[in-house]
């Protein structure tokens, strides 16, 4: 693997498939049990806090521990959070992961407090018992899925999703990766079991895959856009029109119950941003350039893909399409129990408190 095709590394934390530590491993084996561990997401802890007035949100952290993937890099590098946390008191502190379950995976031992991730992390994380809490999701627009794609080599001889079975299928398990390959299976009457799994963080194939190597990947940008700026790509599906309710904002529980305030501003913050870069694409181009060491041209590919939609909140509507997708994982056997989404969310008077009352609209 070349360097010109390597992502900056400087602030991953470096957890990868293989060193996954903890629940990450026990559940991507599949041979974890049921947990004693997990609380219930309407504890008396949270439901006390509630009754007492939702609207009274406290603030006591002095450190906001973010994680981020690279479609974070907007919030970082913008300084958002430090713009209103700053006269507060309150420091934030960011790290880098390569996935979702990455991300999950330090969550779960207490090294951040909130993160970006897709709709598969949460789901495999509760059923390992880690103690987080959904905070708010992601709204959908025809450019959502644009960015995930199903892919091949230029000279390869697959020309359809179907040609895939018996192949080795790239990709993060436990990432928003495996939802999407096992609802495209679904699609064409196969399952996760009609092709061999290859698990990997992206970031860690990508090189393999332009020269070849890799019969078939499973992938997002950045990394679709550097293959597609090199020619070394043929995508054969993408997620558009998927059945996903999309990326959430999660935190570890105890933070989340003692920060609602925090929360609160973050939430708006997001909104705000997601606006701004809706409206300002070319700058965010160039600050993909900057902080992700990308070329123009491939930046503005990812801009191009990207929906910067808004925030979604935690709806009924939402809280259905988030149960259907680990309904379907148990159903498909990639997790070993079933699990209740509402066990790993705040009652619904807090997220009122929360969250904007235009997010809560399912229109």
């Amino acid at each position: 693997m070349t360097s010109e095709f390597d992502i900056p590394r400087r602030r991953f934390i470096t957890l990868t498939a293989q060193g996954l530590t903890g629940f990450a491993v026990s559940l991507l084996l599949g041979s974890c049990g049921e947990s004693t561990s997990t609380t219930a997401a309407n504890s008396s802890t949270v439901n006390s806090l509630a009754s007492k007035d939702p609207k009274n949100l406290g603030i006591k952290a002095k450190v906001l521990r973010m994680g981020y993937q690279q479609a974070g890099e907007l919030l970082r590098a913008r300084q958002i959070l430090e713009k209103r946390f700053d006269p507060l008191g309150i420091k934030v502190e960011w790290a880098q992961f390569a996935q979702g379950p990455q991300l999950m995976e330090a969550m779960n031992v207490g090294k951040i407090d909130l993160g970006l991730v897709g709709e598969t992390p949460p789901i495999f994380a509760q059923v390992a018992g880690a103690n987080i809490v959904y905070v708010v999701g992601t709204k959908r627009t025809p450019l959502t899925g644009q960015a995930s794609i199903i892919a091949v080599p230029p000279e390869s001889t697959i020309q359809k999703l179907e040609d895939i079975k018996g192949q080795e299928v790239y990709f993060q398990k436990g990432s928003a990766s495996h939802y999407f390959i096992v609802r495209a299976l679904q699609e064409v009457g196969l399952t996760i079991k009609d092709i061999k799994v290859k698990s990997a963080p992206t970031v860690e194939t990508r090189g393999a895959f332009i020269e070849g190597k890799i019969p078939v990947w499973v992938s997002n940008d950045p990394h679709y856009a550097i293959a597609e700026d090199l020619g070394r790509i043929r995508v054969i599906k993408d997620s558009s029109n998927l059945d996903t309710p999309g990326a959430y904002y999660v935190a570890n529980r105890p933070f989340a119950q003692e920060n609602l305030g925090l929360l609160k501003i973050v939430i708006e913050e997001l909104e705000a941003l997601e606006k701004w870069a809706d409206s300002n694409r070319a700058e965010v181009a160039q600050i993909l350039v900057k902080e992700q060491k990308l070329k123009l041209s491939v930046a503005e590919k990812v801009v191009s893909r990207r929906p910067y939609a808004g925030r979604r909140g935690l709806t009924p509507e939402l809280i259905k399409e988030q149960q259907k997708v680990a309904d379907l994982f148990f159903t498909e056997g990639v997790i070993p129990k079933k699990i209740n989404i509402q066990d790993a969310l705040l009652p619904a008077e807090v997220y009122a408190a929360i969250t904007p009352v235009a997010l809560l609209k399912d229109t």
